[in-house]
């Protein structure tokens, strides 16, 4: 599967859709080739049928040996009847392709977000993501079993109709072949404005797409401080945004519709007409059945071509969807881990060596930042919002790498480790724990492949979290709901850090894992955090000074530099601004 998705990724071109279409239909090629001859022998009844209908008017009007017309008819019935395996076969094969082709897809979708680089996340909305890797997938799913399909059937009656009506009415053949410009050209008249405005539909769809998921996150917000209405109207103008977008990519495909089909039913009449006035006049020797040959041909040929050139709408859709999977798969602000020396045991000692950071636009978020963390101690991070606490978390996660200085963990460079295998030695307790849609169990051992039951009821129990699995009907097979919504916020976070402890980790991080919480639970969670904390390396992002009085060491963080750093009895002799904060709060 991973070297599938490996493959996906590198054939995946923005610029060049149809390019993309070409290299990931090729990794099946042997299969899609079968299935290709099987359509050649299941459609062709198709181009047949007409040289066998017109052999019977021919036997009819001359008056022909009903053998003959008998033989004729058998044929016919021989030749329909192939189609049903045939089809089978075809399904089969072709969608069978079309179908790994879209998980293939979505597979390298998810590793690529993986793989993205947690600043892409933060800009990135989750609804226009799931977008892309739902309903863009799917439209290129749809556009390959809706045309391609028509598009082999068209290109087959074409050749079968060139090559018998070459071998019967040479002079027809040139008729026929102005199908093809015309239909080309009629796809090229409205090529340039159907791509723009399939690229604006899509567009408003995601923006769409981000209005709902908003509304959905910002819901108790919402109802809270009753503002139902102005979540509806934002939610009410995205949609509008894609009616009418949606309208006018409708528009543009109803007069192209029209046009198609009106050019092409003005040719097969031409045919027909040219046909009989040759028979009729003697300017050509055209027998009745050979008429109907050329007429029949024509207006299965013109009727393939209009069914086509409507599916061009699908086509067009699909394309661009390929392009808005692109800016996914051609992103390229990674995380780079790829090639880089695996982490083995990790001890927990960090050291920072002047790091600093900086965002694009050149704000420092950090500067100059000097520390060093030996093993099994434990760190506080205290500051005024935009101090840089977070920042530095981040950093020493290597969600960010640092633009200035250097990270080393147990004495090695984290720029050249691979940052991946040193987070299996990590825990983090977030301010909001996140639990999804399962049983406590699998959450609390999420990403593990085989936990014994007594290192999970041990983990419950140093989380002060037994009891609320002991309290429930099903105890840890309960599902706890989409986020955790049938538990309290303390019992979250308590299963939070039972998720933590059953990992045994080296490195913690507890960011403001007891900011949210009521008096009582924070002091089970306070009771819990402490047991996780013995013997860890452990970095905490705080508010609460209280929650921090037992750290080894606090850092006071103020415009992204260390103003102060020390115990919190040193500190509060010092005078100087976590004293200050402490006053403060105490007040």
């Amino acid at each position: 599967m991973e070297q599938r998705g490996a493959e996906v990724g590198l054939a995946v071109d923005g610029a060049h859709p149809v390019g993309t279409l070409v290299r990931l239909l090729a990794r099946d090629r042997k299969r899609l080739l079968v299935a290709f001859l099987v359509f050649v022998v299941k459609d062709s009844p198709l181009w047949v049928l007409p040289v066998l209908t017109a052999a019977i008017i021919d036997v009819v009007v001359t008056h022909g040996s009903v053998t003959r017309l008998g033989i004729y008819a058998g044929s016919a019935v021989v030749l329909v009847s192939v189609n049903y395996p045939g089809h089978v076969f075809f399904v089969h094969g072709f969608y069978g392709s079309v179908r790994h082709l879209a998980a293939d897809l979505r597979n390298a979708l998810t590793s690529r977000l993986q793989n993205l680089s947690i600043g892409f996340h933060a800009r990135a909305s989750a609804s226009v993501i799931q977008t892309k890797v739902v309903r863009d997938v799917e439209n290129i799913e749809l556009m390959l079993q809706q045309a391609v399909p028509p598009a082999l059937s068209a290109l087959l009656v074409l050749v079968g109709a060139v090559v018998i009506t070459a071998v019967q009415v040479p002079a027809f053949v040139l008729v026929y072949a102005l199908t093809v410009p015309l239909g080309a050209g009629i796809v090229a008249l409205v090529r340039k404005r159907s791509n723009l405005r399939n690229e604006q539909f899509r567009r408003e769809v995601e923006r769409f797409s981000a209005r709902v998921g908003e509304m959905a996150s910002l819901m108790p917000i919402t109802r809270a401080h009753g503002l139902e209405r102005i979540a509806e109207d934002r939610v009410a103008d995205g949609a509008e945004g894609v009616r009418s977008a949606g309208f006018t990519l409708d528009m543009l495909n109803g007069r192209f519709g029209s046009l198609a089909w009106v050019a092409m039913q003005v040719l097969s009449v031409v045919c027909l007409v040219l046909a009989a006035w040759a028979s009729l006049t003697g300017f050509l020797t055209i027998t009745a059945g050979q008429v109907v040959l050329l007429s029949t041909y024509f207006t299965i040929l013109t009727g393939g071509i209009i069914g086509l050139l409507g599916l061009t709408p699908v086509f067009t859709r699909g394309l661009e969807s390929v392009r808005s999977i692109a800016e996914v798969m051609q992103e390229p602000d990674l995380e780079l881990n790829h090639g880089k020396r695996a982490v083995g045991t990790v001890h927990g000692e960090l050291r920072l060596e002047d790091v600093g950071y900086s965002y694009e636009s050149g704000r420092h978020a950090v500067e100059g930042i000097e520390l060093v963390v030996a093993e099994g101690e434990t760190v506080a991070f205290v500051g005024p919002s935009g101090s840089g606490k977070s920042t530095l978390v981040n950093l020493v996660l290597g969600f960010l790498r640092p633009t200035s200085g250097r990270i080393l963990l147990d004495g090695q460079d984290m720029e050249e480790l691979d940052l991946r295998t040193f987070r299996r030695s990590v825990s983090v307790v977030p301010q909001e724990s996140v639990l999804f849609e399962g049983s406590i169990r699998e959450n609390v051992t999420y990403g593990l492949d085989e936990v014994e039951d007594d290192h999970v009821i041990r983990a419950l129990r140093d989380a002060n979290a037994l009891e609320i699995v002991e309290a429930l009907p099903e105890g840890w097979d309960t599902i706890v709901g989409e986020h955790g919504a049938r538990l309290s916020g303390g019992q979250r976070q308590r299963l939070a850090i039972a998720r933590a402890l059953v990992r045994n980790p080296r490195v913690l991080i507890l960011d403001e894992a007891t900011s949210a919480l009521d008096s009582e639970s924070e002091l089970a969670v306070r009771e819990a955090l402490q047991r996780l904390m013995a013997d860890r390396t452990t970095l905490v992002v705080a508010h609460r000074l209280s929650t921090i009085r037992s750290a080894d060491r606090i850092v006071v963080l103020d415009n992204g530099r260390i103003a102060e750093m020390g115990s919190h009895d040193g500190l509060l002799r010092a005078d100087g601004r976590y004293a200050a904060m402490h006053r403060a709060q105490s007040a």
